[in-house]
């Protein structure tokens, strides 16, 4: 168990982590570009591959998908390294408010004016210690699976995003706080695909492969 001080300072950490705006340093650092004039406009993975190319593009999601790592172990440490019996907030709390916590950060980045990527890369990397290994990889496979099949980016996001919700409830059925806070990225990052949702409904949205000029930009 943790006390509400190392609770919130969990929270800060993620949030600060998940905050760094990977693909904007890249870009600024070793492309002298701003990903955020390109294409969508958004500093995900997918843009980046837009305007950075893939070496570019991929650096962003290897970084953005090892801050949320990152942020899922480090909860772990300072959760059992400060535990204490006379907290009140279990290691499966800690856990998804490490999930909340990055997913937050990236969403509504500081460093950008409280605009960011949509969450998918550092939410994925923090699954691995929120849900564990297998529950990251089922997150995994039904992005990777719908995205092959259906040849765009957000649908495969989407996808992994609501499978978040009925996967909070199967490893956190029996704690509803980190139940509540590992659902609720699930439903931020569909929120923070709105538009995408608009464009697939529209039957606009970009499908892989697109130029970079095209207005598809995810993640």
């Amino acid at each position: 168990m943790i006390s509400p001080v190392v609770f919130i300072g969990v929270l800060a950490i993620c949030f600060l982590l998940g905050s760094l705006p990977s693909g904007v340093i890249i870009g600024r650092v070793f492309f002298h570009t701003d990903i955020r004039e390109t294409g969508s406009g958004n500093i995900g993975t997918t843009n980046a591959i837009r305007a950075l190319g893939k070496k570019g593009g991929y650096a962003v999601f290897l970084l953005d998908f090892g801050k949320g790592l990152i942020a899922g172990l480090v909860t772990l440490g300072i959760a059992h390294g400060l535990s204490s019996p006379t907290g009140v907030f279990t290691l499966e709390e800690a856990r998804a408010a490490a999930l909340l916590g990055a997913a937050c950060g990236h969403i509504f980045s500081p460093w950008l004016g409280f605009h960011g990527g949509k969450g998918i890369a550092v939410s994925v990397g923090c699954l691995f210690v929120t849900f564990g290994v297998v529950g990251a990889l089922i997150e995994l496979a039904s992005f990777t699976v719908v995205a092959l099949i259906t040849k765009r980016i957000s649908a495969g996001s989407l996808t992994a995003a609501v499978l978040c919700v009925p996967l909070s409830v199967f490893y956190f059925h029996d704690d509803l706080l980190a139940c509540v806070m590992s659902a609720l990225v699930g439903i931020l990052v569909i929120w923070a695909h709105r538009d995408n949702i608009a464009r697939l409904r529209a039957g606009t949205e970009s499908t892989v492969g697109k130029n970079i000029n095209g207005k598809g930009g995810n993640a």
